[in-house]
């Protein structure tokens, strides 16, 4: 009798490289905490507990949806924490409660789960959770309002809110040294701008990233805001104050390169990047929000299945 033998047959990919969204998660999240140590130092108690409330409760809410839907245990990964822990780098310190909780349980429950879990998700999760948020309660997310009168005594104004009102003589104060070392108001762990691109570099080097998106990202900024300044100097600011300020950076490393949001092909990836950050321009000069980074990148998410179509043609075909 001839000595038979089960052949398994799985799903591509056949060749693992030893890589895994658990390595992935945490090594972003470490890469993320210089600039979540200098915002808590800076703001202080306050947001100490926003971060631990807004990680937490994202693990949380991911057990609860497991459990619903009697699916295998995924808090492990470090992807649910990963999701609360940059959503509360982009909040301000004087966040209630209800806000964060809020907050996680849309881009966990909403931005995330209703599309499948993990990889299926055609927005980035953290940033579905902030624009429900902006869009209903935009009066905690207007830094001046939340963070000049801050109980510890902050009283420095948001950038962009300075720029938006009062053109470039709003933003004097403001050196570049002082906002690559955090001396301005914004998201928890939004301010620190030379923690942001260290953990970026970081994170680059060790492929977790495409670095196509961060630059493109970064440089489709700089351009649009050096057309705009060229136009008019006293009103619209330079390049580099456009990249030092609100969103720009922790965008650039840790948002707009986000695996299931974003293309994966050469070009795509350029296309999306630049063209989240001339939108992220416009939304800040001549758009009702002082920043505009959150919804540039969901505009782009939007048509990420259209870019990422482009891509050379094989050589040797026809047509």
């Amino acid at each position: 009798m001839l000595n038979q033998k089960k052949l398994l047959v799985s799903h591509a990919p056949f060749w693992h490289d030893g890589s895994s969204i658990t390595v992935r998660s945490y090594h972003m999240m470490i890469a993320a905490l210089p600039a979540i140590v200098l915002g808590c130092f800076q703001y202080g108690i306050k947001a100490v507990g926003i971060v631990a409330l807004s990680t937490s409760s994202a693990i949380l809410w991911e057990l609860a949806i497991n459990k619903i839907t009697k699916r295998t245990v995924s808090i492990g990964d470090g992807n649910a924490a990963l999701i609360g822990l940059l959503f509360a780098m982009l909040l301000p310190a004087t966040s209630p409660w209800w806000l964060v909780i809020t907050g996680t349980f849309v881009a966990v429950v909403i931005g995330k789960h209703i599309y499948g879990g993990i990889g299926g998700n055609p927005f980035n999760p953290v940033l579905i959770g902030m624009a429900i948020l902006m869009l209903a309660w935009k009066d905690y997310f207007d830094f001046n309002e939340a963070l000049v009168n801050y109980d510890l005594g902050f009283a420095m104004v948001y950038p962009l809110s300075a720029l938006k009102h009062l053109g470039t003589s709003g933003i004097d104060a403001f050196s570049t040294t002082g906002l690559l070392l955090g001396q301005q108001s914004g998201g928890i762990g939004a301010t620190f701008g030379l923690g942001l691109i260290l953990g970026g570099v970081y994170l680059i080097f060790r492929g977790f990233i495409r670095w196509e998106i961060s630059i493109s990202f970064l440089v489709g900024i700089a351009v649009t805001a050096l057309l705009f300044n060229l136009y008019n100097p006293a009103q619209y600011a330079s390049p580099l104050f456009h990249i030092l300020t609100g969103y720009t950076l922790i965008a650039a490393f840790f948002l707009a390169p986000e695996d299931s949001s974003s293309p994966v092909n050469f070009i795509p990836m350029l296309i999306y990047g630049a063209g989240a950050g001339i939108m992220t321009v416009l939304i800040r000069t001549i758009g009702a929000y002082a920043d505009g980074v959150v919804f540039a990148i969901l505009l782009l998410n939007l048509i990420n299945p259209l870019v990422d179509k482009i891509r050379p043609k094989a050589l040797g075909k026809v047509a």
